[in-house]
């Protein structure tokens, strides 16, 4: 996905997963590095990291809060 898709999904995907729960973006954009991690601060989510998926694209892990 590419900018700023990563981003958007995960806003509308976060109510998905029940609040302790993770949820993982996958995303080849260089900008979902940053953008990932801002979100998490500005929606009171917690930045688990950041890790590679079985494709070997880099996947960022956010972790439900509220």
């Amino acid at each position: 996905m590419r900018c700023p898709l990563p981003v958007i999904r995960l806003a509308n995907n976060i109510g998905d997963v029940a609040v302790g729960q993770s949820l993982a973006v996958v995303a080849e954009d260089p900008a979902a590095r940053s953008d990932v991690p801002a979100w998490c601060r500005m929606r009171e989510q917690e930045y688990v990291g950041e890790g590679v998926a079985e494709d070997g694209v880099p996947r960022y892990v956010v972790r439900r809060l509220r």
